[in-house]
């Protein structure tokens, strides 16, 4: 068997494997269920009519008739052909291109705002859509994985109630069960007569307690069948779901990309069309070079500072990395680093539903919150890839990174402008990738923080504590 296939499991094999901090499915086989009696089952080991004999085979049979399983449409960036600095000056000499040119920047500057507008309301639309199908997938996960330690909780009760038939047919046959002891009963000896019937009344006891052990296996080997059927159906459901929410991941970070597009033409272009089109209006002496060279000045002051504040940002984050004594940003021997400086303000799973600020809270919280002040460092928790960066509804500004070893991470409520790496760029542990804030249904800046395996959302303490970081 090739490295990683997984073993095909025999009647009685089937595993259903629940744990609090990973999701691990179980081979469910509904041909090979092995939960519950067969007809052969029933009619072989429950007659309607028991013998003292049928009593006894009923124990001989019943460890190896009872074996259980351990069961259990994005619009596209704005693109247009924008005037040049000379066209402006060309137009300025004639009265009617003059005319011309401010009906054409003023369709221009209006396209520009008009088409931001426009995707921006898409990618909200598609995120607010991909958080609702993350949703209910998680929700589908969660759901399953209760179902599955049930399935597997009923099957080690209903093991354990057949090793106890097994343990009574063997006290059976210690206690009489052959044709000597029939034998001694018509012997007409007064002593072995008692000594038989003695026998025969511990018998009865034993019989009777051989069917009572023998109907709760029964029972327990029919509520795991039920359970199991029941978490095979929700697997299912579950994985529809997954795909559905992968879709809508898709199409959300597509729309968040045309809005970005387009606001990022309107940034680039915007001030000249003004600059353009004041130019054009003004009868003074100022000349296009003036408006130009303004544009310009200001376009570089704006780069020189957003430069600063980034370098300023940065060493801020690698400062408070350095003496914060979390490790938040520094990886392990495992390659992990804790995300975030802030102290753990909610935790993983069921939770009471906290409402406020026009939304409420999820009753089971996918992740762990871990709380700072606002644009306080949020950092790679491990390498990978950037598969998501932009807005996902209830968690507002959001990124998602695949590690590509089956495990990724996930960073919610990044304050406006917040998020620094963009979609298919590969990070490093401990890189600084966005800051903190109070985007999304949040109730105070913060960093929710979830851990996946095969996409889907696992406890992130215990996650990360095999993997030595504390969360």
């Amino acid at each position: 068997m090739h490295a990683g296939a997984a073993p095909k499991l025999t009647r009685g094999q089937r595993v259903l494997d629940h744990r609090a901090d990973v999701s691990v499915d179980p081979p469910i086989d509904p041909d090979e269920c092995d939960c519950a009696p067969t007809a052969r089952e029933r009619r072989s080991l429950w007659p309607s009519l028991m013998s003292r004999r049928g009593a006894l085979a009923v124990g001989a049979l019943g460890v190896a008739a009872l074996g259980m399983a351990n069961a259990p449409t994005i619009p596209a960036a704005y693109a247009a052909t924008y005037p040049s600095w000379p066209d402006v000056q060309k137009a300025k000499a004639n009265q009617a291109a003059k005319q011309a040119e401010v009906s054409r920047i003023q369709g221009l500057i209006n396209g520009l705002k008009s088409q931001v507008a426009t995707t921006q309301a898409a990618a909200e639309k598609a995120g607010n859509e991909f958080y609702e199908a993350q949703q209910a997938f998680y929700e589908a996960s969660a759901r399953y994985d209760d179902l599955a330690a049930q399935a597997k909780a009923q099957a080690a009760k209903a093991q354990d109630a057949a090793d106890k038939a097994g343990q009574v047919a063997a006290q059976l046959y210690r206690n009489g069960g052959d044709d000597t002891s029939l034998q001694l009963f018509f012997s007409g000896s007064a002593a072995s007569a008692d000594d038989l019937l003695a026998r025969l009344g511990t018998m009865d006891k034993l019989l009777e307690a051989n069917k009572a052990v023998y109907a709760d296996a029964v029972t327990a080997r029919d509520s795991a069948q039920n359970l199991t059927d029941q978490a095979k159906a929700q697997r299912e459901a579950r994985d529809k779901l997954q795909q559905v929410a992968q879709d809508k991941m898709v199409a959300a970070q597509q729309a968040s990309e045309a809005a970005q597009a387009a606001l990022a033409a309107q940034s680039a272009n915007l001030d000249t069309l003004n600059a353009q089109l004041a130019a054009l209006r003004d009868t003074t002496a100022k000349t296009v070079a003036a408006y130009q060279a303004g544009v310009e000045a200001a376009r570089k002051a704006a780069a020189e500072k957003a430069a600063r504040e980034k370098a300023a940002a940065e060493k801020a984050a690698r400062d408070a990395a350095a003496h914060s004594g979390s490790g938040a940003g520094s990886p392990t021997y495992s390659g992990w680093c804790r995300p975030s400086n802030g102290w753990q303000s909610s935790g993983y799973g069921p939770r009471s539903v906290q409402c406020g600020n026009g939304y409420c809270a999820s009753g089971f919280h996918a992740g762990v919150d871990l709380a700072d002040s606002c644009g306080t460092a949020i950092f790679a928790a491990c390498s990978g890839r950037v598969v998501y960066a932009g807005y996902n509804g209830g968690y507002g500004n959001y990124i998602k990174i695949d590690h590509g070893d089956g495990t990724g991470s996930g960073y919610g409520h990044i304050m406006p402008g917040g998020i620094l790496v963009g979609y298919g760029q590969y990070v490093q542990a401990g890189q600084l990738i966005a800051r903190e804030g109070n985007t999304g249904n949040s109730f105070g800046c913060h960093l929710h923080f979830e851990t996946y395996i095969n996409n889907r959302p696992v406890n992130p303490v215990p996650f990360m504590a095999a993997r030595g970081v504390s969360v």
